[in-house]
Parts: structure tokens; C-alpha cells; sequence
């Protein structure tokens, strides 16, 4: 593969992409630095993790297109790591993330992701939302001159909300406006110059430095200073798993939103190994990591972008704006970033969730509530583990009938299975049951049209279906099933007849595809 051909695809535009790439480098800057205050690590932390996820990820991940950075899910874990061990021990907990995600990958098991069940994902992001408005409170307190923090009041809470509710009107309205620039940079600048020229007294970006007047540099290799023990590896092993839980879980969901909205197939194995590699160098060069974002890779991928090019320009971009304007970076008002994270929650939460309550099952919003509930008071791997285990015992429970098949005579004295429910492990014993293997008909057709192919051992019993019918001389014609079963069936899929308006489209989980 030569260079050209890895960084761009044959339909892709290479101007659109250096232009998508410098666009998202725009749009990483405020959450970058918002995200590293919701982890309570300098800006510089969030900004380094920024650029290196973005670059690794965009080099050797297995969704070109697709932009990772510093996220407020993992920032809100990491800041249980800061709070209890010091930063030191974050970077380490980060390099341990990285391991897990890789051991992931390797293993093969990115495949789970594609049956992350719909309400379990709602109740996700419901969580993270919450938990990343509550985050943001605390930037609404100072310390008093006793040491312990204290609410805003009077003048200074009437400046905050002000400039909170202005930055968020500008970062919403503009867009309707023009799309030349982020809007929340645009936000941002525009806070910053009101309170600058007005001489307003503000928290700025520099207050939250523990050196106002520390220079950014190149980031530079260091190995964590923490004790190499087992007790050590002890303490950071639960925040490793639960950051590379919520890491893979992050990533893969952005991957399939990708997929379905390009109709293309992403690398879920790979992406696990490559946000690993992205985790482990960045807790090396005391940075906090990160995982894929979904608004910079909508912003990505609608502005055409379709190969590595733009995620590379973007983190490249990134480090040349961070090292020519640090100065001005340390002037940005807190309350800007604050109106930005808010504008992020709205954007988040799953509002169609509220007019669901009515319609859905009771099961559905069972799970969208406990799941955003654990989130908000537990943390999101418990919640979505838990949302796992639910939606499963549900889902088993639904579907304790047996798989069954409508027999009816076709033209030309074809015998058509009408197959019902969903096949998958636990219902392939049955399927294989359903069939008459020794009907005089000599034209055997399977319609899957009512029925759904879940797995790679639903896909076995369907090829194993069609040899024992070959081998009693009949001719087997498969319908109705997705693209990705035709390619699963090997050469079982020669016999499956594809109709483009009729054939459904899901993912199968399979390590077949990754």
C-alpha cells in the first residue's frame, strides 16, 4: 500500500480534508481545556491528550475519519484518580488504560460493542450528560479566605451566569448563522475580548495553573513517579479497567454511528488497539488520554472528510496552534468554557428519551433509568455493565419462544420457510429442527424477512442448514438477509439472493468482519 493510498481513499478530496483536519483542530481546543478542568489536571494535560489520541488514533485506528481526543466521559473518572492520588499516579492509571484497550483489541473482543442494547446507550449518555453538567458546577465556587470553597455570590455570580448564558447563545445561534468557524471557538474568543478590553475580574485559564506564568513546550517523555509495586498496580487497576471500559465503549459506539452513516465498515479490533497505543504514549508524555469523540467526527466526516489525512492535519494543526498562542490560551475566561460544556451537555443528553416515556416498555425504561442513575452516583462502566446484564436477562426472557418457520407452497413447487424471531446461539438447536429434509419438492426457499441473524453461530446453522439440503439433492435459495451474512457465509452465500429494497442491514458480532 503506497503512502497516498493509506492516507487517503480512492473517492477522497485532499483539499477537503486538510480543511475538515484544520477545522476539528479548532473545535478540540475548548473541550480539551474544558475537560482537563472536569479532571482537575492543567489545561496542558487535557491539550497534550488532545493531540496525541488524535494523531495515533488517525495514523493506525480502524475507522479512518473518525477523531479522538480528551472526552468528559473518562475526565469524569479521572478526577476520582487526582483528587485520592495525585496526577502522577493518573499517568500511570492512563499507561495501564492503554495495556487493557490493546489486550482488548488482540483478543477480539470489539465485537460485543455491536450488541450494546439501544436503551442501554440512552441511559449512557443521559448519565454522562448529567454528570458532566454537575461537573461543571464547581467552577461557580472560590476558595474563601478560610480555605474552604464557598458559592459565588452577589457581582461576581451575576458576571459568571452573564457570560455563561452569552457564550451559549453564541456557540447555539451561530451555526444557523455561518459555518466558517467553530462556533464554540468564536464563543470563546469573543468572552475573552469582552472581559480583556473591559478589564472585568474573571477567572481565566491561568487560574487554574499551579505555574500562572508556565511556557508550553513540545511534550516531553516521562515515566510516571509512582512506587513500581503491586500494591500499586492494585490501586490504579479498577480505574484502569472502568477508563478502558468507557474508552472502548465511547470509541466503538462513535465507529458504528460512523458505519451506518457512511455505509461502510469500520475496524472495531483495531480502533480498540490503536485508542490503546494513543493511551499509553500519553500517559508517558503527561498527557490524560482520551478516547473517539463523536461531535469532532461529525464535524469530520460532514465536512468530507473520508480518510487519515484529516485526523493527522487536525493534530498536527493542534500542536502548532498550542505552541504560537499559549499566551492567549491562559486568557480564556472560565465562564466561556463552563457556557461551552453546557451547550455540550444539552447536546448530549438524549432528549427524544422524554417523549419515549409513554410509548417504550416498561423494561426499556427501566434500564434508561437505572443506567443513568448508576452513572450519575456509581460510574458509567458500572452502569453500563449493569445495563448489560439487564437488557440481557430481558431480552432472554422475550425470547424464550422458540424460533419457528410458516410453510407454504411457492411457484414452480418451491417450498418456502417464512422463518419468525431472532437466530442466534441459543435458538440455532430449534432452527435446525424446523426443516423437512426429506419433502418431495425439489426447490427449497428460506425468507428471512421476519427474522434476524444475531450472531456467528446463527450464521453456521444457516450454512449448515443449506449443505444438509444440497446433500439430499434439493436447491436452496436464502432471502433476505443482510450483506454482511452473504459475506459471512462464505461459499453458503453464493445461494443468497440479494434484493436492494427488500434486504435488511445490521451488524452481525462476529471477529469475521474486524
Amino acid at each position: 500500500m503506497s503512502l497516498s493510498s493509506f492516507l487517503l481513499p480512492k473517492d477522497a478530496n485532499p483539499k477537503a480534508e486538510i480543511l475538515s483536519g484544520v477545522t476539528v483542530a479548532f473545535a478540540l481546543i475548548p473541550e480539551a481545556i474544558a475537560f482537563a478542568l472536569v479532571a482537575s489536571v492543567s489545561p496542558i494535560v487535557g491539550l497534550y491528550g488532545a493531540f496525541f489520541m488524535c494523531l495515533i488514533s488517525a495514523l493506525f485506528g480502524g475507522r479512518p475519519g473518525m477523531i479522538s481526543g480528551a472526552t468528559g466521559s473518562m475526565a469524569v473518572v479521572m478526577v476520582s484518580v487526582v483528587q485520592k492520588f495525585g496526577i502522577d499516579y493518573l499517568f500511570a492509571t492512563i499507561v495501564l488504560t492503554g495495556v487493557i484497550q490493546i489486550l482488548f483489541g488482540v483478543f477480539k473482543f470489539g465485537k460485543f460493542i455491536r450488541l450494546m442494547p439501544k436503551p442501554v446507550m440512552i441511559g449512557f449518555v443521559n448519565g454522562l450528560a448529567i454528570v458532566i453538567f454537575l461537573a461543571q458546577l464547581g467552577q461557580f465556587k472560590i476558595i474563601d479566605e478560610s480555605g474552604h470553597q464557598t458559592w459565588l455570590h452577589g457581582t461576581q455570580l451575576y458576571i459568571m451566569i452573564a457570560l455563561v448564558l452569552v457564550t451559549m447563545l453564541i456557540t447555539h445561534y451561530l451555526p444557523k448563522i455561518s459555518k466558517a468557524a467553530p462556533s464554540a471557538l468564536v464563543a470563546i474568543i469573543i468572552i475573552a475580548l469582552i472581559t480583556n478590553l473591559t478589564h472585568m475580574d474573571v477567572r481565566t485559564v491561568s487560574n487554574m495553573l499551579l505555574d500562572p506564568n508556565q511556557a508550553i513546550g513540545l511534550p516531553i517523555f516521562s515515566i510516571p513517579t509512582v512506587p513500581l509495586t503491586f500494591n500499586t498496580l492494585l490501586t490504579i487497576l479498577p480505574y484502569g479497567f472502568i477508563l478502558a471500559f468507557i474508552g472502548i465503549s465511547e470509541s466503538l459506539m462513535t465507529l458504528t454511528l460512523i458505519d451506518e452513516i457512511t455505509k461502510t465498515h469500520g475496524r472495531a479490533n483495531k480502533e480498540c488497539i490503536a485508542q490503546g497505543a494513543g493511551n499509553i504514549v500519553s500517559g508517558f508524555f503527561k498527557a490524560m488520554g482520551g478516547c473517539a469523540m463523536i461531535g469532532q467526527s461529525m464535524i469530520n466526516i460532514t465536512s468530507g472528510a473520508k480518510g487519515r489525512l484529516s485526523g493527522i492535519v487536525a493534530a498536527i494543526t493542534l500542536l502548532v496552534f498550542m505552541l504560537i498562542s499559549w499566551s492567549y490560551i491562559k486568557m480564556i475566561p472560565l465562564a466561556a468554557l463552563v457556557g461551552v460544556m453546557f451547550i455540550v451537555v444539552i447536546g448530549t443528553f438524549e432528549w427524544t428519551s422524554l417523549r419515549l416515556i409513554k410509548r417504550s416498555k416498561k423494561s426499556d425504561l427501566f434500564i434508561i433509568v437505572m443506567v443513568t442513575l448508576v452513572t450519575i452516583f456509581t460510574d458509567l462502566a458500572i452502569a453500563v455493565i449493569c445495563g448489560f446484564i439487564i437488557a440481557a436477562l430481558v431480552f432472554a426472557w422475550e425470547t424464550s419462544k422458540h424460533i419457528y418457520a410458516e410453510r407454504t407452497m411457492g411457484n414452480h413447487s418451491s417450498e418456502i420457510y417464512k422463518i419468525h424471531g431472532i437466530l442466534f446461539f441459543g435458538s440455532t438447536h430449534e432452527f435446525k429442527n424446523i426443516f423437512d429434509y426429506v419433502t418431495t419438492t425439489k426447490q427449497i426457499v428460506i425468507d428471512f424477512k421476519h427474522s434476524r441473524v444475531a450472531d456467528h453461530s446463527a450464521i453456521d446453522a444457516i450454512a449448515s442448514v443449506a449443505k444438509d439440503f444440497i446433500q439430499v439433492g434439493k436447491t436452496v435459495t436464502l432471502i433476505h438477509l443482510s450483506e454482511e451474512c452473504k459475506t459471512l457465509l462464505g461459499k453458503a452465500g453464493d445461494l443468497v439472493q440479494i434484493d436492494i429494497n427488500e434486504d435488511p442491514d445490521y451488524h452481525i458480532a462476529t471477529d469475521k468482519l474486524d
